[in-house]
């Protein structure tokens, strides 16, 4: 055997075989020196290295959940979080940042009205606030839900203002005089998504009960009330309205993603492939396509015409958001994996991926000259990334 003292020298090398070893004890990577720069990383600060954001906007002491860039200003961003605020603030001007006060809990979506002129943040308090996006100024309070609010939408050619809560009402309100005007009743659970269809003329809602109502804004009355076979057996969790108001799109906690034509309450279609719960979807601008985000790890871009997957786009973990860029083949994702991807969708390729965040992200917005992408993650920063290259 070795001499003992030889093996306490830190100058002499010192040979061992198996027989040498008197117990092995397991050291944690985390106590070991750090030998030089290279190996001495941990994973994390290596994780953490590359950012290929341009703008960082870091107002907020909590996780960020909502983001909406002005329709009409390029460089203008709202984004709400759950330190009960919301922030006003440009990409690129770092120096200005106006915050959004009065909130008594996370605020869970913003939306901006078509013309950019008014501002609505919505918040579990069970209040929406309405922000004059020219000064900054509090326009009015609008309440009467008993719970949380879970979306907020404008009329797309008015201030009229829809909003979904936990306790299962939609409500609606003229904001130019702070007024309310309908309350729409019919689902037994919360009312996770909503949308005014592009013509106005219509209202469509789901439920956490896996039921889509689709409503008249002018009577409050229910027209059609889609449940059961064949449609969702589990929660709805997202929705989108297609360009021309003929369809809704709706997907569900299990995976399920089905197609109701909108005029007749008839469910047309089901896209057939997710296999866990459907966090986003979209129709294409101006594409017979739409995509689809699950917690599969799985983008995919669907064939309208006939109902099947003309690509997938494989990620690392849940896709959590998704926005097509303008009216683009390309689809940017967030992801769970705190990444955020730009994807072909003529070859299916991902053709960029961001850096940056370092936890979930939970919404992307682009700026109104299609220059920028801003994601909000739940590491409580939002980040703004260059795409006009793929206009």
């Amino acid at each position: 055997m070795n001499n003992p003292e030889n093996e306490n020298d830190d100058h002499g090398e010192v040979f061992l075989d198996e027989s040498d070893i008197l117990q092995e004890i397991n050291v944690d990577d985390e106590d070991l020196p750090d030998v030089d720069d290279e190996e001495g990383a941990s994973e994390a600060e290596m994780a953490d290295e590359p950012d290929d954001s341009m703008h960082i906007f870091t107002g907020h002491t909590d996780e960020l959940y909502s983001v909406a860039c002005s329709p009409t200003d390029a460089s203008l961003v709202a984004t709400g979080g759950g330190d009960d605020k919301g922030f006003l603030w440009k990409i690129g001007q770092g120096d200005w940042a106006f915050e959004l006060q009065g909130h008594k809990d996370s605020v869970s979506s913003l939306a901006y009205s078509s013309d950019g002129q008014l501002l609505a943040s919505g918040s579990f308090d069970g209040v929406i606030q309405i922000w004059d996006t020219s000064t900054g100024d509090l326009k009015c309070v609008l309440d009467g839900p008993g719970d949380g609010i879970e979306w907020v939408r404008w009329h797309p050619r008015g201030h009229l203002v829809l909003a979904g809560s936990q306790d299962s009402t939609v409500w609606m309100w003229n904001a130019d005089k702070g007024t309310y005007l309908n309350m729409f009743q019919g689902h037994s659970s919360t009312v996770t998504c909503g949308e005014f269809t592009p013509d106005g003329k219509t209202i469509c809602t789901g439920s956490d009960d896996a039921s889509l109502i689709i409503w008249n804004p002018k009577t409050g009355d229910n027209i059609h009330a889609v449940r059961g076979y064949p449609y969702h057996t589990e929660g709805i969790t997202s929705l989108a309205i297609s360009p021309d108001s003929s369809l809704a799109l709706t997907g569900s906690k299990n995976g399920s993603v089905h197609i109701v034509n909108i005029s007749t309450g008839r469910v047309v279609t089901s896209l057939v492939s997710h296999t866990d719960s459907i966090e986003c979807l979209a129709f294409a601008p101006s594409s017979p396509w739409a995509a689809t985000g699950s917690m599969d790890k799985k983008l995919i871009i669907w064939d309208l015409q006939h109902s099947s997957p003309r690509c997938t786009g494989e990620h690392e973990d849940g896709v959590t958001c998704l926005t097509w860029l303008g009216e683009t083949r390309f689809i940017a994702t967030g992801c769970a994996d705190g990444k955020v991807r730009i994807w072909d969708c003529l070859s299916g390729d991902c053709v960029r991926t961001f850096s940056g965040h370092s936890d979930v992200i939970q919404g992307l917005s682009i700026s109104a000259n299609k220059d920028y992408l801003v994601s909000v993650s739940l590491d409580g920063t939002a980040r703004v990334f260059e795409i006009a290259e793929y206009q």
